[in-house]
């Protein structure tokens, strides 16, 4: 996960947008991610891969307006994050963390970077 939000960063500070290519192949590494090491995340992970699951849905969503061609492409890759980002949040509460202080954490990241 820490190669992932460090790569997520680095786009965040570009100019300029990814092309389709490297914006799945970035999407299909968390998905990834997310199945294979979910269950032994700490909170602290599982928050930066929720807020990862919330950038990368936002920017499919973007895209999936923008560009006809691979709009039904964005539409699956903003409905897959905004099913993890739901799955994350659900467990984090299962864990005791309430809506704010989840909602705290991701302020901390987007303050961060």
């Amino acid at each position: 996960m820490d190669k992932l939000f460090e790569k997520l960063k680095e786009y965040l500070h570009m100019d300029d947008e990814i092309p389709f290519d490297e914006f799945s192949q970035y999407y299909k590494s968390l998905i990834e991610c997310l199945n294979t090491t979910f269950e032994e995340m700490d909170q602290d992970t599982r928050i930066k891969a929720r807020y990862a699951c919330s950038i990368v849905q936002a920017n499919a969503e973007s895209r999936e307006k923008r560009e006809k061609k691979n709009a039904k492409a964005y539409k699956k890759i903003g409905a897959k994050t905004a099913f993890w980002m739901n799955a994350i949040n659900y467990r984090l509460i299962k864990e005791g963390l309430t809506q704010a202080e989840i909602d705290q954490g991701m302020e901390a990241i987007n303050d961060s970077i």
